[in-house]
């Protein structure tokens, strides 16, 4: 076989796919060992496959400068293998003109305005998940349309009123079709068109950046899109029906979404992922990554079976990416979604561990879901709610993010939080209260908590990638969101006797089964002597003096009463109590008394003032 080789004059850019210059064109450069010769088509040369041979770089990568080639000319790849032409898509675009469509060379820098944001502690960390494609669509012609970057821009001043300081999005690469959740990338360098161009992207990050929050990308590596994406047996060879270069090609090969899992083992691929997390931090300056399905990666059934065939080769690669985020950009956030409660994932790599900094905890929000759903109250057994509260990872309990509301847990055969509590009912009293103590223990937990976009104005039903929010329930629930904007000004805030919301320590005081009462204190090492106190009430029984035993005997107050009558003035009735002490009158092994009122399915915060 004869390949043409690379030209000893000829100067190219460095990087991999379309990489534009100011002013001299675009170097093409591209893997594909398995092919006699590689030619770019475009706009430039009229889609001739004569004109525009690649050179060998006599690695299996393949090389050329075109100075006619400019930014948003659309182009491709023809392949000759065997004596046969294939069109492929550039497995490292950044931009396409639709998911079946053309390549595009794309913008690679773009004008920052806010370039001094810094990203919140992850003790202080609110996040707020969103999907763009349902997160603000705007109406045309009395139809719903496309949520889209520049829509979403427009909502940033209402996340900023909520609190929220972080913002991930689920994922925008290119994906078939132009409805989906985002993780099936048939592009994972591309925008999703639907949602806008590279430059509406960058827009988005630089807005979110304005109004004090950062952006954390969901990226998906467990899978590459379908076996109809350009990946697939991208350079024409394969072994076993399977995927050729890019995935594994035997039984490894098998993931829940089809056999293109991406094959660890070549230093090409491990490539691809480490460019493709770099990119969404250097180039859109991204504030950090949240790993998809981390335990697809290490294992090859996922690690849910009593066998664990794991991919050390991928364990490895997560190492190395990882390892060299936090060495380059050390304020950026690492997140796994790994569900397997494995305290190596958030482990450094020096102890074998996959350097991540925190990751979804399902030890919370499985326990916790099912204690606010369970209908009836002699069902509901407090300790699965001690036991959310006081799991952790490596002794650091802001390792783990915490929350009721995800894409996953609310669609899948699941429901909102509000919908699942009463069915076809979400706006009902007990739907409203019992979220709402779901909403508490997020937010004074020990983790870092994260809603779902909609959760704040209880969005009913489940979530649909074919449905955006109703905003109206934004306006008609002004009140359930100003619960929201008040618990999380508690969790950020900078007043001292707030802080143990921010700490490490949590000591559980009051646990009465039979009342269904729960309480316990949150405290913070610089901040002993001024523990925040949390009550919730897990029953339809309104307490009107009820004890609890407290370590400290002055200065108690009532911080947040979830069942004040301003947060819904038809089915919340109460205002906030005074409190009554007992000194050194011993309960609960504390050595003070507290006495004070709670209404049903209610949630207390109580603080020293000094």
């Amino acid at each position: 076989m004869e390949v043409a080789t690379i030209k000893k004059d000829e100067i190219l850019l460095d990087g991999m796919g379309a990489i534009p210059s100011q002013s001299k064109g675009t170097t093409f450069r591209v893997w594909a060992p398995n092919v006699e010769n590689v030619a770019v088509v475009g706009d430039f040369n009229n889609w001739d496959e004569s004109k525009d041979r690649m050179n060998s770089e006599n690695n299996g990568y393949w090389s050329l400068h075109i100075p006619s080639a400019k930014i948003g000319a659309e182009y491709k790849f023809s392949l000759q293998s065997n004596g046969n032409n294939m069109l492929k898509n550039d497995p490292y675009a950044r931009q396409m003109t639709h998911s079946s469509g053309n390549s595009v060379i794309a913008k690679r820098a773009f004008d920052w305005n806010n370039d001094n944001f810094k990203v919140p502690s992850l003790n202080q960390l609110v996040i707020y998940e969103m999907h763009i494609g349902t997160f603000h669509p705007k109406t045309n012609s009395g139809e719903q349309g496309m949520g889209t970057f520049i829509s979403a821009i427009e909502k940033l001043p209402y996340l900023k009123k909520l609190g929220i300081n972080a913002i991930e999005i689920m994922p925008i690469a290119e994906f078939a079709g132009g409805i989906s959740w985002g993780y099936n990338p048939s592009a994972p360098f591309a925008i999703e068109t639907d949602y806008g161009s590279p430059e509406d992207f960058a827009s988005f990050v630089d807005a979110a950046h304005k109004y004090g929050m950062a952006v954390i990308m969901d990226v998906v590596y467990n899978h590459f899109g379908s076996t109809e994406s350009d990946l697939w047996q991208f350079d024409g060879w394969g072994e076993n029906e399977n995927g050729g270069i890019y995935f594994y090609n035997d039984y490894r090969a098998e993931t829940p979404w089809g056999h293109t899992r991406p094959d660890f083992g070549r230093a090409e691929v491990r490539q691809y992922i480490r460019d493709n997390a770099l990119m969404w931090l250097e180039d859109y300056r991204c504030d950090g990554l949240r790993w998809d399905a981390t335990s697809y990666l290490r294992f090859v059934e996922g690690g849910t079976g009593y066998e664990r065939n794991e991919i050390l080769e991928a364990k490895r690669m997560i190492q190395d990416i990882n390892g060299e985020i936090r060495t380059k950009y050390p304020e950026k956030i690492l997140i796994a979604e790994d569900l397997n409660a494995d305290t190596i994932v958030t482990q450094d790599s020096i102890y074998g561990g996959l350097n991540f900094h925190a990751q979804w905890d399902s030890h919370f929000v499985h326990k916790v879901r099912n204690i606010l759903i369970i209908g009836e109250d002699n069902h509901r057994n407090l300790q699965e709610v001690v036991n959310a509260l006081t799991f952790k990872y490596n002794e650091d309990v802001f390792e783990r993010i915490i929350y009721t509301e995800s894409h996953d847990e609310v669609a899948n055969g699941n429901s909102r939080v509000p919908e699942e509590i009463q069915p076809g009912e979400a706006n009902g009293e007990f739907a409203k209260k019992r979220s709402i103590l779901g909403a508490t223990l997020i937010f004074t937990s020990p983790g870092i908590p994260m809603l779902f976009q909609g959760q704040e104005f209880l969005e009913d039903g489940y979530f649909d990638d074919n449905q955006g929010l109703d905003w109206e329930k934004a306006s008609h629930f002004e009140g359930i969101g100003k619960l929201y904007q008040d618990l999380i000004k508690r969790r950020l805030s900078q007043d001292d006797h707030l802080q143990g919301l921010q700490g490490q320590g949590l000591e559980i005081i009051h646990f009465n089964q039979e009342n269904k009462m729960l309480a316990f204190l949150r405290t913070h090492d610089l901040y002993p002597e001024n523990p925040v106190l949390v009550i919730l009430n897990f029953s339809n029984r309104r307490f009107n003096e009820y004890e609890i035993g407290v370590p400290m005997g002055t200065n108690w107050e009532t911080n947040f009463n979830s069942s004040f009558s301003g947060y819904d003035e038809y089915d919340f009735n109460t205002e906030i109590t005074a409190l009554k002490v007992l000194e050194n009158c011993n309960y609960d092994n504390q050595a003070h008394t507290l006495t004070f009122s709670i209404a049903e399915y209610a949630a207390l915060i109580i603080t020293r003032n000094q």
